[in-house]
């Protein structure tokens, strides 16, 4: 986030790794893998190129990182769907300081004065089939969102909303925070339990799948295991088929 007087400040990192065509399914932030030497670095990296163009917005740099090295992919220059995970760690409302960067006024604040606080996952709520992933356009019959503390969810869905044919598969965002990422995820689950939407086929099965892989809880992951993941679970319920003579 750079303001028009030249303060940069970078609000931490993402990882966003769990992804299915290139579409982002769950992400999470604090990065877990990343040690503090790798976080640090790349926090500097990133801030010395937005004071260099004189980046005035918010802005997303992506990198793709392998065996402790970080490579640079692309900048996109506004927020992200994820960026609710950055707002529960650093307790800033990203949309806010656009608009006081907008209207020229200074951010306020420096790097030191953002410290991060605990973890956070998001889980993307798709009206698709969790297994097909064919789009399930169709009435809300019942809409009742998981809450409690820790639990934010993103929507404009309710109960009788009518989804189109022609329509972003998104339809609600659940974002959950914790002291540890170890809490996240038992808060987690237990929202995922909680969240009911009916009338429609959502994805809620699939993240609760991918929450309770150890894989998944282990940070063995990269940008190809979900959909390996996705394929080994396609030939577990996979029929047999006899062979003829």
């Amino acid at each position: 986030m750079g303001d028009k007087h030249g303060v940069v400040v970078i609000f931490g990192e993402r990882d966003c790794s769990l992804q299915r065509k290139n579409q982002k399914v769950m992400e999470e932030c604090p990065a877990a893998v990343l040690t503090q030497k790798q976080r640090d670095d790349m926090i500097e990296i990133c801030k010395t190129a937005a004071k260099k163009m004189h980046y005035a917005n918010a802005g997303t740099f992506e990198f793709m990182f392998e065996d402790g090295k970080f490579y640079f992919l692309e900048m996109n220059k506004r927020l992200q769907v994820e960026h609710p995970v950055t707002e529960m760690v650093y307790g800033v409302v990203l949309v806010r300081e656009q608009i006081r960067i907008a209207a020229g006024e200074r951010l306020g604040y420096t790097q030191s004065n953002l410290l991060p606080h605990g973890h956070a996952i998001e889980f993307r709520i798709n009206a698709e089939d969790p297994e097909t992933f064919v789009p399930n356009p169709g009435t809300i019959t019942l809409y009742a969102p998981s809450g409690g503390l820790g639990v934010r969810v993103d929507s404009a869905a309710y109960s009788g909303y009518t989804i189109p044919p022609t329509y972003d598969s998104m339809i609600a965002k659940l974002i959950v925070h914790a002291q540890s990422r170890s809490g996240c995820i038992m808060r987690a689950a237990r929202a995922l339990d909680e969240f009911t939407i009916e009338g429609i086929k959502t994805t809620i099965p699939l993240q609760k799948k991918l929450l309770q892989n150890s894989d998944v809880r282990q940070l063995k992951t990269d940008n190809h295991w979900l959909e390996q993941f996705l394929e080994s679970e396609k030939e577990k319920t996979e029929e047999p088929t006899e062979e003829k003579e």
